[in-house]
């Protein structure tokens, strides 16, 4: 599942088109490197988002198979990492 797709399905971010202008400002990037839009997310990589006044990451356990998920659901696919 592409980054931005997964950003927005699994509620990291409201809208898909947010996490690609996210994506293309290289504030997102999966195992240190940075993520371009399209780049493909597998269970086990660590997303890295870079907020203006924090870092974030998360731990990809889990690539939903339908288009959105509840969000109460969202720990099944992430995890947060301090």
């Amino acid at each position: 599942m592409r980054i931005d797709k997964f950003l927005n399905t699994v509620n990291i971010v409201k809208r898909r088109a947010v996490s690609e202008d996210m994506c293309k400002s290289k504030v997102v990037f999966i195992n240190g490197v940075v993520a371009k839009p399209a780049k493909d997310v597998k269970e086990g990589d660590i997303i890295e988002i870079k907020y203006l006044d924090k870092t974030v990451k998360y731990e990809v356990l889990k690539i939903p198979t339908t288009k959105t998920i509840p969000k109460s659901a969202k720990s099944e696919y992430v995890k947060e990492i301090s």
